[in-house]
């Protein structure tokens, strides 16, 4: 596909660039706690910080230990993931044990990864000692709080090799089998590279935002990329963002050159959530970049947030879908400055594999375009056969690059299947092994990539595929009472084989006891009929919050059909 230029990436770890952005007395990260004050570490006091940490987990931790990272996401979380980086020890960023439906998550990366120290604050140290009392989990050696190490000694980081591991990056797999990407120091400046170049990041950007540290896309894009490119860092906790979508889009108004990102149900909840008498008083002009990724981007997102925001001088070009994964540390391609392309491709065709433009509007999908990769190698594959598909046929994407996660935490078999990817037929110039198998279908059209579903997702009826997201879209418009971002559609098996169920919360200001269920149920199947040429197995309508999601906020359709699905 279109790849653009090779990148250079740097020999160096990423702690390495703290020194010397510590020779600016500027503004590094700035926290907005949940009043809306605002507390920033200068680079100076960051390293500061970072050192005296350090040096306390040098004490009581040998290279190759693993170190949880158990804070609120604030500042003491920034420095307790560099702290761990820059004493040469193995971090594994998780999140504070506040919320109880992530507890099991929580639980079982502690388990999975088996670190010697947790790293907490003075006030989350009660929480930890229930956790492991309710969970029956083996207590570390040594639990820190990070706001209790203010002084130690200075010094460079750790001599670390490029090929060691610099942390565990847990995907929002299954409790039962969680998966830690093993994020090499090389992969992670690569990916901060590749990050930085794809969206022009530099020393005048403000990287802005709420997702997660616990997640790929926060971590890279809030914390890491800020180090390597002496960008500032503003950010709040995800749950502030939920309980009030606005306070982002004013944390957006009152910096230069933003760059941010969150996934595709954040900005329709934007939307929804801010009013057009809320909007008043918004600035967005400095939003130079919205990435949008995470889960599939969708047509009327980026449509809707323009028109709602556009008046508040959001630019159209500033939303860059894009697309990555925790094996690729975060990054795999994106949209350029020239913003988003939406193309509309035959249903019937696509449903076989191959981008044809529609016959009619009816016959119609919109996708839109993920852009190119920068600074690594992406290919559509076979995934039976192993040989490369010619552009506008769908196959398995596949990635190769420096970037790349060295594999999962203590998984020998799932490493070798997903991380030993061989081409049989490779083009001239392109490696034949060491290719990452994602597990996503997608193609490639005139040079832009367009992710089509998941090879596990797809759900065949009578030798056609069918894509969850594309019923789910479906769903979202058959009736206003539906929550268009809460909607799961997935396979079940019964006598007559394997059919599809939906399930669906409303809208939150609707009552279930009062709502005209049979209505809403025939308007879904007739719409699902109509564009799919699919009679639905069973429909639910559910209240919010019964649609299970990730940490990262996607619906989770594992979930929803062990939750829902036939017993």
């Amino acid at each position: 596909m279109g790849d653009r230029p090779a990148l250079d990436i740097p020999r160096r770890a990423l702690t390495a660039y703290l020194p010397d952005r510590a020779e600016r007395d500027e503004p590094a990260f700035t926290w907005t706690d949940r009043a809306g004050a605002e507390h920033t570490l200068n680079w100076t006091a960051l390293l500061a910080r970072v050192q005296a940490l350090a040096a306390r987990l040098r004490s009581v931790a040998t290279p190759g230990d693993r170190v949880a990272v158990l804070t609120r996401q604030d500042l003491d979380y920034v420095v307790g993931f560099l702290g761990v980086l820059y004493a040469g020890l193995v971090a594994v960023p998780l999140f504070a044990p506040e919320t109880r439906a992530h507890r099991p998550r929580l639980t079982a990366a502690l388990r999975d990864s088996a670190p010697s120290v947790w790293l907490t604050s003075v006030r989350g140290e009660d929480r930890l000692r229930e956790l492991v009392e309710n969970e029956a989990l083996p207590a570390p050696a040594y639990v820190i709080a990070v706001n209790e190490v203010r002084d130690g000694p200075g010094g460079p980081p750790a001599d670390v090799g490029l090929g060691d591991a610099a942390y565990l990056q847990y995907t929002s797999g299954s409790t039962r089998d969680p998966a830690g990407a093993v994020i090499t120091h090389r992969a992670l400046t690569a990916s901060v590279c590749q990050v930085a170049a794809a969206y022009d990041v530099h020393r005048g950007t403000t990287c802005a935002g709420w997702i997660p540290f616990s997640h790929d896309m926060g971590l890279i894009q809030l914390l890491c990329v800020p180090v390597f490119t002496g960008a500032r860092s503003v950010f709040m906790e995800p749950l502030e963002f939920i309980r009030r979508p606005r306070r982002w889009l004013e944390q957006l108004s009152g910096y230069p050159d933003v760059f941010t990102a969150a996934p595709n149900f954040a900005y329709d909840l934007a939307v929804d959530a801010v009013p057009a008498p809320a909007r008043a008083g918004l600035n967005l002009s400095a939003v130079r970049v919205a990435l949008n990724g995470s889960e599939p981007v969708r047509p009327a997102t980026i449509d809707a947030f323009a028109d709602a925001f556009g008046p508040c001088g959001f630019a159209p070009v500033a939303h860059r879908p894009s697309y990555g994964l925790a094996e690729a540390t975060v990054y795999v391609s994106s949209a350029g400055p020239e913003g988003p392309i939406v193309t509309e491709f035959d249903r019937v065709a696509l449903a076989r594999g191959r981008a044809e433009p529609p016959a009619t509007k009816q016959d119609a999908r919109g996708l839109v375009s993920v852009g190119r990769p920068v600074g690594q190698l992406v290919r559509i594959v076979d995934p039976d056969a192993c040989r490369l598909r010619p552009d506008g046929q769908e196959g398995e994407v596949w990635v190769h690059g420096p970037h790349l996660a060295e594999g999962y935490w203590r998984k020998p078999e799932s490493t070798a299947t997903t991380f030993s990817g061989l081409i049989a037929d490779p083009a001239p110039g392109v490696p034949r092994d060491g290719w990452l198998r994602t597990g996503d279908l997608g193609l490639v059209h005139e040079g832009q990539l367009y992710i089509t579903g998941r090879l596990k997702d797809v759900i065949v009826i009578d030798g056609h595929n069918h894509y969850p997201q594309d019923i789910e879209d479906t769903v979202a418009g058959a009736d206003a009472a539906i929550r268009r971002d809460r909607i799961a559609a997935f396979a079940v098996d019964g006598a007559g084989g394997e059919g599809v169920m939906v399930v669906a919360e409303h809208v939150r200001d609707a009552d279930l006891t009062e709502l005209d269920r049979p209505r809403i149920a025939t308007a879904v199947r007739r719409a699902v009929a109509e564009h799919h040429d699919l009679a639905l197995r069973a429909f639910e309508l559910v209240g919010p919050g019964n649609v299970p999601r990730t940490s990262s906020g996607k619906v989770a359709r594992l979930a929803a059909r062990q939750r829902y699905g036939p017993r």
